[in-house]
């Protein structure tokens, strides 16, 4: 097994600082109050919610691509 097969590691800075505000700005949008740094006091519901609304978003926009759509 190689040492990078940690799947949640980004490798480069620019994608993970997208991600990171993609995340704050879902997070913004439904209501979670996610901030930077630790946030041990929200629920597993709650971050499991931010989590399943970004990969709502990107499948949407992949799908909306692929279809020709914007």
């Amino acid at each position: 097994m190689s040492s990078n097969s940690n799947g949640s590691r980004m490798e480069a800075p620019k994608s993970k600082s997208a991600m990171d505000q993609f995340k704050m700005e879902v997070a913004s949008e439904i209501g979670v109050p996610l901030k930077e740094g630790y946030n041990g006091d929200l629920t597993s519901a709650q971050t499991g919610s931010v989590g399943g609304e970004m990969v709502r978003q990107m499948i949407k926009k992949q799908e909306e691509s692929m279809s020709g759509r914007k």
